[in-house]
């Protein structure tokens, strides 16, 4: 449908108001939420290629973003009153004594384009607090961020809590940021590692859909 691809390349251009005008008018012609919330899903995962690819950059994705949370915001209440349900769901936060936000936010943005649930605990996040939302919100992933290599550690003794509480087995645990490497990963007994925004958006999408 022709306003369908029009969302998505609304999305792209990073139009918020447009968005949000199309998606009203998708909706009064009878599309459905589920419908438009694949076109928002589509053009983000266009960005999301891009971004990966180095044909945009950080403000793009996150002037996009604002675009996609602008069509989102009408589908919500649509979304929950017709049954439609994210994927999955994803915690994620930078762990503790680091405050950068920049590379969370970006994944976050990413796992809400690619059809996910996000609670964002934010930043200077301690292995207690993970360990709490992974109990009261039964996530399917956990992301953590670290942009200081002396912030780090906070990542294996998040895995060592949740295992502590036996809750381990029942999240997949994703990490990254700029010091953190595949290798490292391994050695702490995280499932996943992703260089970027992106691939951590399509690698969660992928664990949570074989999941559910």
């Amino acid at each position: 449908m022709e306003i369908l691809n029009e969302i998505s390349e609304k999305l792209q251009a990073g139009s918020a108001p447009k968005v949000r005008e199309l998606v009203t008018k998708a909706l009064n012609d009878g599309i459905s939420a589920k419908e438009i919330l694949g076109a928002l899903i589509d053009g983000m995962n266009v960005i999301g290629i891009k971004f990966k690819n180095n044909e945009v950059y950080v403000p793009e994705v996150l002037i996009a973003a604002r675009a996609m949370n602008a069509g989102l915001t009408i589908l919500r209440p649509i979304l929950s009153e017709t049954g439609v349900k994210p994927v999955g769901k994803a915690i994620i936060g930078t762990v503790a004594g680091d405050l950068h936000d920049i590379g969370k936010n970006l994944v976050r943005m990413m796992l809400v384009g690619a059809g996910l649930e996000v609670i964002d605990l934010g930043v200077d996040v301690s292995p207690d607090k993970f360990v709490q939302a992974v109990k009261e919100n039964n996530p399917d992933i956990v992301c953590m961020s670290a942009l200081l290599t002396t912030t780090m550690p906070g990542m294996k003794k998040t895995i060592d809590a949740l295992g502590k509480e036996g809750l381990r087995d029942r999240v997949t645990v994703m990490i990254g940021g700029a010091p953190v490497t595949f290798n490292y990963a391994k050695e702490i007994g995280a499932d996943i590692y992703e260089p970027d925004a992106a691939s951590a958006a399509q690698t969660a999408r992928k664990v949570v859909l074989a999941k559910n």
